[in-house]
């Protein structure tokens, strides 16, 4: 249950946004243990564990939230679950759907991610993240600037009006050579897709190889203008 009001927890954000913006991301995670206690999750897609494995220094026991969507890469459930494995404290929380993929079908029709990927995502992802975020004080995030144009402004800290807390991002100003040097240098788990030339990892129908050369998330629903889904906003 939370301790502080909306107005309160913007504050502390509003705050954060004045003290913390360079600040490391080791610094960021200390300061959220710091202020939100055990009032806080991590969310992370598995497409490698840095983040948690910064996390778990401050906080072992850390919670973690995993949208399960019913849509991964057998590589993507496998790192979770070796994730799971590495860091045996870390309680994990998988967030699902209200609906099964087959209930999904019956309902809105099959291959809704083809016919209107804006709806899958909501449904599979934006509803049970909100859902699973209300009982939290903030939300930490792997989201990084060099992930996409999308994403070039994205602060330290900041406050999330649509899920109604405290988002922070550790790792926004990380290069992709500071993401690659960590998970070499700490063997953190990373989702074997990364080896085989996925660089951003979602749902498997809505996910392929970038062409050489291409932006990153050029994969993510390709040939669509839709280059998020809706969590970060």
């Amino acid at each position: 249950m939370r301790m502080r009001t909306t107005e309160d927890l913007k504050r502390v954000a509003e705050a954060a946004q004045a003290n913390l913006t360079s600040a490391a991301a080791q610094e960021a995670l200390e300061w959220t243990a710091t202020v939100f206690g055990d009032n806080w999750i991590v969310a992370s897609s598995m497409q490698d564990a840095v983040l948690i494995d910064l996390a778990v220094k401050v906080k072992p026991d850390v919670e973690v939230l995993f949208l399960d969507t019913g849509y991964h890469f057998a590589e993507t459930i496998g790192t979770r679950d070796e994730v799971a494995l590495v860091y045996p404290r870390v309680r994990m929380i998988n967030a699902r759907a209200e609906l099964s993929v087959r209930e999904q079908d019956v309902a809105e029709g099959p291959r809704l991610y083809e016919r209107d990927p804006d709806r899958c995502c909501h449904l599979r992802k934006v509803v049970p993240l909100r859902k699973t975020l209300a009982g939290y004080e903030a939300w930490v995030t792997g989201v990084r600037r060099a992930d996409a144009v999308t994403r070039a402004d994205t602060p330290l800290v900041t406050w999330d009006a649509g899920n109604g807390l405290v988002k922070v991002n550790p790792l926004t100003a990380w290069s992709d050579e500071q993401l690659r040097d960590y998970i070499d240098e700490h063997q953190v788990p990373e989702n074997m897709l990364v080896a085989e030339g996925y660089p951003s990892i979602g749902c498997a129908p809505c996910t392929s190889k970038p062409v050489p050369g291409a932006d990153a998330r050029s994969g993510r629903w390709a040939g669509r203008a839709k280059t998020e889904c809706g969590l970060h906003r």
